[in-house]
């Protein structure tokens, strides 16, 4: 392909994304609104729009109101015309959905988990649902491990999955647009997309988990990922003189009472606010509500100022993690989608 054709197809599919963006935030407009709100001219916008119109990817919705002269055509985007595929991998289960360009969702799935499976049992998956929902056109994958561009460098229990490029292993057996996401960093996403907090917001999400605790941090309302993209694994943190977080959090002889194992838990987890707080000083740390409840919050709140003073400490909240979760691993596949090039659509 030559510098020409190269530059004019990627003109092509900036103007096409353009139009795609503004429709979805706007929810409808006319040719002269998107001319002006995207500073391309009338006749580029009304060419490519039409086009978009004759794959079924906007449709007309009817005419404004004459004011004089020719009524204006409105047009809205076709929700429906690409679906994303979410999908997290746990210890105990596989979830998924399919959603649409709003973020509405069209199925939810849940199975026996397939972590502990090889790798195209998830391709399997994932193809297996794009036969059903021909429109998918990119996938978010969940993993509770660390991630660095696609590429799984950390997960433990689980090495099958160590070492590969799921993002590009996914995408040559399916050609599908595919982004993979540590858990926690979806999941902090998700939180902060449902609430609409503002950009200048820092918070840590911490899951205990069922493959050991980890966390999402979030500073000024960008995700924290590291020069190694190790950030987040809160299971290294030391606490005791030879235990880490996640020993700490252990009970290996099991001889500890219920009631001593949480005092211990309050304990260990009290000490990891204290560390964050000095380290980041953040505005909120996030659990999730199925492992700490209010009162429990409300020891862990009270011990760790025994450790910070407490005008410093971060307001303490828990969050439904697994809707979290989902809703930022869509978040990150409506961004695929919206970014799809021209000759990638369905």
């Amino acid at each position: 392909m030559s510098e020409i054709n190269l530059s004019s197809q990627q003109l092509k599919s900036e103007i096409i994304r353009s139009i795609r963006s503004a429709l979805l935030e706007l929810g409808r407009a006319t040719k002269v609104e998107l001319s002006h709100k995207l500073t391309y001219s009338f006749p580029t916008i009304s060419k490519f729009l039409m086009q978009m119109v004759d794959t079924g990817e906007v449709a007309i919705i009817g005419l404004d109101e004459s004011s004089g002269g020719r009524r204006a055509i409105r047009y809205a985007y076709n929700p429906n015309f690409m679906l994303g595929l979410a999908i997290f991998l746990e210890k105990n289960e596989t979830t998924f959905t399919i959603y649409n360009c709003i973020g509405e969702v069209i199925k939810l799935g849940n199975m026996p988990s397939i972590l502990a499976e090889d790798v195209d049992e998830l391709v399997k998956l994932i193809e297996s649902e794009k036969l059903d929902y021909p429109q998918i056109n990119s996938v978010a994958i969940g993993v509770p491990g660390a991630v660095n561009n696609g590429t799984i460098f950390l997960i433990p229990g689980y090495e099958q999955y160590k070492d590969i490029d799921l993002k590009k292993h996914i995408e040559d057996k399916l050609s599908i647009p595919t982004v993979v996401e540590n858990d926690m960093n979806a999941a902090v996403i998700g939180y902060m997309t449902q609430l609409k907090l503002k950009q200048d917001i820092s918070l840590m999400y911490v899951y205990l988990g069922q493959n050991g605790p980890g966390a999402g941090m979030v500073i000024n309302g960008e995700i924290v990922r590291g020069k190694t993209f190790f950030s987040g694994e809160v299971s290294f943190v030391p606490q005791y003189n030879d235990r880490n977080f996640i020993e700490a959090l252990s009970n290996e002889n099991g001889e500890l009472t219920a009631t001593l194992q949480m005092e211990n838990k309050i304990d260990a987890i009290s000490r990891l606010v204290a560390s964050i707080t000095a380290i980041l000083n953040p505005h909120f740390i996030i659990f999730n509500g199925d492992e700490i409840d209010t009162v429990v919050l409300n020891q862990i709140a009270e011990r760790s100022a025994a450790y910070v003073p407490q005008e410093h400490l971060p307001e303490l909240n828990v969050s439904d993690l697994k809707q979290d979760y989902l809703k930022g691993l869509q978040s990150l596949g409506l961004h695929l989608l919206i970014s799809q090039q021209a000759d990638n659509q369905p």
